[in-house]
C-alpha cells in the first residue's frame, strides 16, 4: 500500500485510472493533501462516488509517524518521527523572529556516513537513506506544527540527518513534491541543501534547475584542518568545493549563497583563518553564516570540542567584514531540547 506522499501526479492519474476514476480528479485530491498538511478535506471535494472509499483502503494518508514532540523554551519544536520498520528521525520546526513564520529542518538519511567530528549526528553511524515520500511526509508534519502555532511554514533546508547529496535522487523528488505549486506549494527558492562539500551532487543539484538554494558547511578555510573535522574533506579540497559552488551560482543566475562556519575554540577561529577564508571568498557573491558550536558531548575521536570565546568569535567576524565580506551569526535555536545545528540524533527525550 502507498502512502500518497510516495506519488506523483502522474502516479496516482494512473492508479485513478486503473481503478477508472478519471484521471483528472489526482490534481484535486494532492492539492488538498499537501494543503491540508498531510490531509484530505473531503468535504470540500466534490468527487464520484466510492472514490473516498476507495483511496482510503488503498492509500495511506502517511506512514511517517509523530513518536515523541518537544518543544524548546525559544519556541523551537523537535519531533522524533517513527518510520515504517521502527528506525527514526529528527526534524526541528523554528518559529521565525517575524510573527507567523516558520523555517523547517529536515533529515535526508537514517544517521549520516559523514562523520563529522563535531556533530552528534555522526555518533549514530549511517543506516539508510530516506525516500521522497518519507522527507514529504516531515515538510508536512512541520507544516501541521506551524499551523499549530498560528504560523507558516515559508522555508525548508535539508541540514538535519544526512548528506543529501548522498541521497540525491530522493531529495530532488521531494524538493519537486514541496515546491510545486499543485503540490506543497513552497517555491524551489524557499528550499535550501547544505552539504559538506559533494562536488557530484552540487553539479547533479545545478543541473536539476529547481531553483533551490545552496548552503556549503565548510568549517574551515584549508585542507588540512578541514581534513580534521570531516572526513569527507580528505576527498574533495576546498578549491574544488569552491570551484564547484562557482559553477552552481553560474546556473543560478549568480544568486548569492551561503558559508556554514561553525567556530571552534582553538580549532578554526584564529584572526588567521578569517583571514584565509576572507581571501577565499574574495570577489564571490557569498556571505558567510557563522555559527556558535552547540554542544555534542564526546566526538567520535573522543575529543570535546568548546564553543570560541565572544571575544573570539567578535574578533572573527570583524576580520571577514573589514575585508568586505558578508557575515552574520546564526542565532541557535532549540538547544535546550537538542535541536540546534549538530545536535540531532534520533533520540527519546529521556535518551
Amino acid at each position: 500500500m502507498n502512502a500518497l506522499s510516495d506519488l506523483t501526479l502522474e502516479e496516482l492519474q494512473r492508479r485513478l485510472a486503473e481503478w477508472s476514476f478519471k484521471p483528472s480528479h489526482a490534481a484535486r485530491l494532492l492539492r488538498s493533501f499537501y494543503a491540508g498538511a498531510g490531509q484530505i478535506a473531503w468535504t470540500e471535494l466534490k468527487v464520484p462516488g466510492g472514490l473516498r472509499e476507495r483511496m482510503e483502503s488503498e492509500c495511506e494518508a502517511g506512514r511517517v509517524q509523530v513518536a515523541a514532540r518537544q518543544i524548546a523554551d525559544d519556541g523551537t519544536t523537535k519531533l522524533l518521527l517513527r518510520l515504517t520498520g521502527g528506525k527514526t528521525i529528527e526534524a526541528v520546526m523554528m518559529p521565525d523572529h517575524r510573527e507567523a513564520r516558520a523555517a523547517g529542518c529536515i533529515s535526508s538519511q537514517v544517521g549520516c556516513a559523514m562523520g563529522c567530528d563535531f556533530c552528534a549526528t555522526a555518533q549514530s553511524g549511517f543506516e539508510r537513506n530516506l525516500t521522497a515520500g518519507e522527507m514529504v511526509e516531515q515538510f508536512l508534519h512541520l507544516r501541521r506544527e506551524a499551523r499549530a502555532v498560528g504560523g507558516r511554514l515559508q522555508t525548508v533546508v535539508f541540514m538535519g540527518m544526512g548528506e543529501p547529496m548522498l541521497n540525491l535522487e530522493n531529495v530532488l523528488e521531494a524538493i519537486r513534491r514541496m515546491a510545486g505549486n499543485g503540490l506543497g506549494g513552497l517555491g524551489g527558492r524557499q528550499i535550501t541543501v547544505s552539504t559538506v562539500g559533494i562536488v557530484p551532487g552540487i553539479d547533479a543539484l545545478a543541473d536539476a534547475r529547481l531553483g533551490a538554494n545552496l548552503a556549503i558547511s565548510l568549517h574551515a578555510p584549508d585542507d588540512a584542518t578541514r581534513a580534521q573535522l570531516l572526513p569527507a574533506g580528505r576527498r574533495y579540497g576546498v578549491k574544488e568545493i569552491m570551484a564547484a559552488a562557482d559553477r552552481f551560482q553560474a546556473g543560478n543566475n549568480d544568486r548569492p549563497m551561503s558559508i556554514q562556519y561553525c567556530l571552534l575554540q582553538g580549532v578554526n577561529d584564529s584572526p588567521e583563518q578569517a583571514r584565509q577564508l576572507a581571501a577565499l571568498l574574495e570577489n564571490r557573491r557569498m556571505h558567510v553564516n557563522l555559527l556558535h558550536f552547540n554542544p555534542t558531548g564526546a566526538s567520535l575521536s573522543g575529543r570535546t570540542f568548546g564553543a570560541s570565546s565572544p571575544e573570539a568569535a567578535e574578533a572573527f567576524i570583524a576580520e571577514l567584514r573589514s575585508r568586505r565580506v558578508v557575515a552574520h551569526f546564526r542565532r541557535p535555536r532549540g538547544r535546550d531540547i537538542a535541536a540546534a545545528c549538530g545536535q540531532l540524533r534520533q533520540r527519546s527525550p529521556t535518551s
